[in-house]
């Protein structure tokens, strides 16, 4: 059952060798994103899943431990996902037919982990490194001292669909007795004429209705956000906020918005819940 989630946007900028001379202008980011780990230390969770935004070598399973970088974004930085070896937590990289996070295929064929289509679930000689929105949580959880449960990650890809992220978010609460969710994303990278996918005015109140289904942890709205405009307006999260909807179901869990604002054109939310 899902006793907690944090909820926190993923670009590399938040790792301060990454952002270099503006670093600071993400420091209340940071700051409201050790809040909102607090938050899940202080529900004592059995486990922790860390899900966010991959591409398709990076969808899928990562094992406690996985490794990640920020070389290709110019600085030395590695981290790694927990403390524990690869596999140290019952975690196979068959997400889909092994071995993975929840997988327990139902009666209509559906597992308990779903990470969209073009997933890696093959058994690899070398573990995949982590994806860059996992390594960003991997760094946040180096950075907050993590050691008070089991970490497990899933990659997701943009395309799955809302009614497979509840799915998969259902599979997730099942895990455990006491689980939280880590849940990586940002909202549209539209919010002004620079920004990563320009001006689109639909961005600020598809934002706004974010942030308000966030800080109020309305499962219903966030189930009903729309794919494809999300998609149009290049918000990474709505994937991963959706498997929360299916994580949080029945769980009574309230929110706190603990952070929102658009630097350089692209939305980032950070909200807790308990």
């Amino acid at each position: 059952m899902l006793v907690a989630a944090a909820v926190c946007p993923c670009p590399p900028l938040l790792v301060p060798e990454v952002a270099a001379g503006a670093a600071p202008e993400l420091d209340t980011a940071r700051a409201a994103c050790a809040d909102a780990l607090g938050v899940l230390a202080a529900a004592r969770p059995d486990l922790l899943v860390v899900v966010g935004p991959a591409e398709q070598s990076g969808r899928g399973v990562h094992a406690e431990g996985t490794r990640g970088s920020f070389r290709g974004f110019g600085v030395d930085v590695d981290v790694r996902l927990g403390a524990g070896g690869a596999g140290g937590v019952g975690v196979g990289p068959g997400a889909a037919g092994g071995a993975g996070v929840g997988v327990r295929p139902g009666a209509d064929g559906a597992v308990g982990v779903d990470a969209g289509p073009g997933a890696d679930h093959g058994d690899d000689e070398e573990p995949r490194p982590l994806p860059p929105s996992l390594a960003v949580a991997a760094w946040l959880l180096e950075r907050t001292g993590w050691s008070d449960a089991p970490i497990e990650g899933l990659g997701v890809g943009e395309p799955l669909e809302p009614e497979r992220c509840i799915q998969t978010g259902r599979g997730i609460a099942g895990r455990a007795e006491r689980v939280a969710l880590l849940v990586m994303g940002d909202a549209s990278a539209c919010r002004t004429l620079k920004a990563p996918g320009y001006l689109d005015e639909r961005a600020a109140p598809f934002d706004a209705e974010v942030a308000r289904a966030l800080g109020a942890a309305d499962v219903a709205a966030l189930r009903a956000l729309d794919a494809e405009l999300a998609y149009e307006l290049k918000a990474s999260g709505r994937a991963p906020w959706q498997i929360l909807a299916g994580a949080a179901e029945g769980a009574g869990l309230g929110g706190s918005l603990l952070y929102e604002d658009a630097p350089y054109g692209v939305g980032y939310v950070v909200a807790a819940w308990s």
